[in-house]
């Protein structure tokens, strides 16, 4: 997806990082297997477009989560920023370190880049 390009897209996009950062220093903490988390968007059709990938060690890790409460927080650390995720279940997905090595060969710059051009709904023109 594209890169922030305007200063308002960047203070945006920087926003976005630290509002995920807080809610992955809650998960490294709380959710057994959880790793790290990505985000991805298409400036020009935010927040649409943003699609936030959760990264777990294995894929009973994964399933083990509780999908919920992982969204819930970060639906909640989004919003107060301004943002607000409108379909969570499509926004907001789940993968492991143990999928992208078998499908990927741990190559998670090609498993995103497979992800691309994917958003929820387009905006309306206003």
């Amino acid at each position: 997806m594209a890169k922030p390009q305007s200063k308002t897209e960047k203070k945006i996009d920087n926003n976005v990082r630290l509002a995920l950062k807080s809610a992955c220093e809650t998960f490294l903490e709380g959710i057994p297997g959880f790793q790290w988390l990505s985000h991805q968007a298409n400036y020009t059709n935010f927040p649409s477009s943003l699609l936030i990938t959760c990264i777990f060690n294995t894929l009973t890790s994964q399933e083990n989560a509780d999908e919920k409460a992982i969204h819930k927080l970060i639906q909640s650390k989004l919003l107060k920023i301004g943002v607000k995720v409108k379909a969570p279940k499509q926004q907001i997905i789940f993968d492991s370190e143990e999928a992208c090595d078998h499908e990927n060969g741990g190559n998670w710059a090609e498993r995103f880049d497979q992800r691309k051009g994917r958003e929820v709904a387009k905006n309306r023109p206003k």
